[in-house]
């Protein structure tokens, strides 16, 4: 469904509209009712820490633009909206942006749900009704389904925890205590500074994991003496390690896992290392940062199939596996 919105610049209060979403199995049915803050109101000048850039103004409508960290990004229009989930989770005055130009690695979704720590993010704007919990798991497959759960509804026993910390540089991310690298089920050599250095932020708006130099590079070295029975092809993008895999019907993939603060090991799920480039070229799904002063990210294609859990109020995130197919 595309909507075009219409909006009336010289008026300031919010006009309601209703929008039907057609209901489909596993699906919410949403009420949103359709709005926009002026530019010049305190609203609008809340995107500033929230973006990291200072808001817009186009005949007097709120703009937002926003890059991620693997560089798509998206420009639109701010909007303050009713958001009902259901008969008794009700939002009034919920704030979001309407993107208009959208380019990266969205892969083809509809949107981004911004559950960071700033005071706009979805989890900080619900925090009364939900208590800033919320767990998901992303799919492995289209065909099969995630979820996407707000509040604590009981955390299953599978899921272990790791301390959350915030960066004073950073203070809307979730940043993690990565320790150590597996391939193969042997851990990498990799000195522990290569990644306190800048540290490491889960996203679940980045799709492939990004790695200090040194990390990634000794990451790629490993994977590719497990797979030197299969032919290499170029490169895709970002993706420097691809295989040629049209006369494979089974292919042996080298086991990887990441090892967190708290003694708390996730392994990465097979849907999650190999990545579909053509329907017969697959690359390893991580990429190298460009600088040792980069950010590290856990990006969103190695959670697949992990129960995600993030206790923001109690400074935790917790993973447990099978959380999904």
């Amino acid at each position: 469904m595309h909507l075009r919105l219409a909006f009336n610049s010289g008026k300031t209060s919010l006009q309601e509209s209703l929008v039907t979403l057609p209901a489909q199995s596993g699906n919410y049915f949403v009420t949103v009712g359709l709005g926009t803050p002026n530019c010049n109101s305190e609203l609008c000048s809340q995107l500033n820490s929230a973006t990291g850039n200072r808001p817009g103004c186009s005949a007097s409508t709120c703009l937002y633009a926003i890059r991620y960290g693997d560089q798509s990004f998206t420009i639109g229009f701010f909007a303050q909206e009713k958001l009902t989930l259901t008969s008794t989770d009700v939002f009034n005055t919920l704030l979001f942006g309407c993107g208009e130009n959208n380019q990266g690695l969205f892969l083809g979704v509809a949107g981004l749900l911004g559950v960071g720590r700033d005071k706009l993010s979805i989890v900080s704007q619900t925090a009364k009704k939900y208590g800033k919990f919320f767990s998901y798991c992303l799919p492995s497959m289209s065909n099969t389904t995630g979820h996407l759960t707000f509040g604590n509804n009981g955390v299953p026993i599978t899921v272990k925890f790791t301390p959350l910390s915030i960066n004073s540089q950073n203070p809307s991310f979730y940043f993690i205590d990565l320790k150590a690298i597996t391939v193969g089920g042997r851990q990498l050599s990799i000195s522990p500074s290569v990644f306190s250095t800048t540290g490491t932020i889960i996203d679940s708006g980045t799709v492939i994991t990004r790695l200090p130099p040194a990390a990634y590079s000794a990451q790629r070295t490993a994977f590719r003496q497990g797979l030197t029975s299969y032919p290499m092809t170029n490169a895709v993008s970002i993706l420097d390690t691809c295989y040629d895999l049209s006369n494979y019907t089974t292919v042996n993939i080298p086991k990887i896992g990441f090892f967190f603060g708290g003694n708390l090991n996730v392994d990465i799920d097979l849907s999650g290392i190999l990545i579909a480039a053509t329907s017969t070229q697959f690359c390893l799904a991580f990429a190298g940062n460009n600088d040792t002063s980069d950010v590290g990210i856990f990006g969103n294609f190695q959670q697949k199939t992990l129960e995600v859990v993030y206790d923001v109020a109690g400074g935790r995130l917790g993973f447990g596996s099978v959380g999904c197919a």
